[in-house]
């Protein structure tokens, strides 16, 4: 056996002791549980001499001698006893996801096997990997930029075709190299303004006040885009929510079942029958909406049923689409009068007003209904094609086009928080050279406007913020 590594304890700190990124680490890298086959990563400068301890290679060869990115087969044995038949797969550092040397382990899915294999290389002097410690160590070596470390948790929790492309994007560097190109304009004229200061005796301008008021807008203006963009990836990253609501019996509960195409919601001629909020998933074009079928909105004595409704009412506030449901049979003039009441106290948010139960009306009252409510969708939840229509409307209250033209779109709170600071750090800016402040007070503002975009990539950082990023990573990402 290999003389042990210093252990570590699990602890915020952790992440950051110098001794700590000299340490080999090991974790499942797939899901916990049985399957067909599990991969085991090592990373770190001892973990090819690990597996060289604890593998046989088939062919007779030492795993050393190998060349990087090599797939073997082997015999992984705990003494003389034999564990698995495993692949090792070696990625020789720096090319590799973590920049240091990786050993990936496919072996069969057995919980046991998985338990044996670590508990082995644990007791060669490997320490269990942290939370995102493969991704924080691939962001130390230089392998990516923070902004794309943070996407990789986003791809891995990415439930639709837009949150993946999204995702995707910025781990590319969609994201970093928009804010870097930003910071490196901003740079070159701040480093002007810092060199007035050195010859301030001499009273010398090197920064052109007129260019660069130009260069302070134009940055004003791409990250206001950024920052408009943050409502769009909040909606794909998380889901949109949609609140059903209605009177009772208009067939909120039906709808609900019929966009999901599945009996979802109980659905009943009696009142009240849905007393809480029912929530589902419904993907479309691909983005997530999050269907929220609410209780009947109307006075009850029921004390259950009330608590249903005051739900039903804090559902619509916070949801971003609001979805009015109405019967056919309701008086016209009542549907119009709400329908303009609800617009009026929902502006904020996008609204569907939709009239249900229309296969109960005959031609003529169809002909009337439509004549009197044109902004209302007039539907029966029973009819498939009523239903299509109704996806395609609220599909079309998204907008992804951003996403398919490549535009960079912003859903971290970290990221759209720091471009804030950073746009307030720049209107000061244009404030101060409007006014025609000193150089000194200039390069303040220019400073901290720096400092928050450096934060989005890393470029400027600290331990409490990777500590707090990288905490909430898988572990073995």
């Amino acid at each position: 056996m290999l003389k042990n590594q210093k252990r570590h304890h699990c602890s915020d700190n952790l992440y950051f002791s110098p001794m700590n990124h000299q340490d080999t680490i090991i974790a499942l890298a797939t899901g916990s549980g049985s399957g067909a086959i599990s991969v085991i990563r090592l990373s770190g400068p001892m973990a090819i001499e690990l597996v060289d301890a604890t593998l046989q290679l088939v062919s007779g060869k030492v795993f050393k001698d190998q060349p990087t990115h090599t797939v073997h087969l082997a015999d992984l044995k705990m003494g003389d006893r034999l564990i698995d038949q495993v692949l090792a797969s070696i990625f020789v550092g720096p090319k590799s996801y973590t920049g240091d040397d990786v050993v990936e382990l496919s072996c069969h899915g057995s919980a046991y096997i998985q338990q044996q294999i670590i508990k082995l290389f644990l007791d060669c002097g490997a320490r269990m990997a942290d939370p995102g410690e493969f991704t924080l160590r691939a962001f130390m070596n230089g392998k990516m930029d923070l902004s794309q470390a943070e996407a990789v948790a986003d791809l891995i929790a990415s439930d639709s075709a837009a949150a993946h492309e999204m995702a995707l994007n910025q781990m590319r560097g969609g994201f970093s190299h928009a804010i870097e190109s930003l910071r490196k304009e901003l740079l070159h004229f701040a480093s002007m303004i810092e060199l007035e200061l050195d010859f301030a005796e001499e009273d010398v301008a090197f920064a052109d006040r007129g260019e660069f008021m130009n260069l302070v807008q134009k940055i004003t203006t791409e990250i206001k885009l950024l920052i408009d963009s943050f409502s769009l990836g909040q909606v794909i990253k998380d889901g949109v929510p949609v609140a059903i609501v209605g009177a009772p019996n208009v067939g909120k509960s039906t709808l609900l079942n019929a966009l999901l195409n599945e009996e979802r919601a109980l659905v009943s001629d009696i009142a009240g029958t849905t007393r809480d909020t029912v929530e589902d998933q419904l993907r479309l074009g691909g983005v997530l909406f999050r269907l929220i079928d609410t209780a009947g909105i109307r006075e009850t004595q029921d004390v259950v049923e009330g608590m249903g409704i005051e739900r039903s009412l804090k559902t619509m506030e916070t949801a971003r689409i609001v979805m009015q449901l109405w019967s056919s049979a309701t008086d016209p003039k009542q549907i119009a009068q709400e329908w303009t009441a609800l617009q009026a106290k929902h502006s904020g948010q996008a609204c569907i007003g939709i009239v249900n139960k229309c296969d109960l009306l005959d031609a003529e009252q169809s002909q009337a209904l439509k004549q009197t409510l044109p902004e209302l969708m007039p539907i029966s939840a029973k009819n498939p094609d009523d239903v299509s229509s109704l996806k395609q409307a609220l599909l079309h209250l998204i907008d992804t086009g951003a996403l398919t033209t490549q535009s960079t779109v912003v859903s971290n709170s970290r990221h759209y928080n720091a471009l804030i600071r950073a746009l307030e750090s720049l209107d000061r800016v244009q404030e101060g050279v409007s006014s025609g402040i000193s150089g000194d007070l200039l390069a303040i503002d220019l400073s901290a406007a720096l400092l928050a975009l450096g934060e989005i990539t890393g470029a400027i950082t600290n331990d409490d913020l990777l500590g707090h990023i990288f905490a909430n990573f898988c572990i073995g990402k």
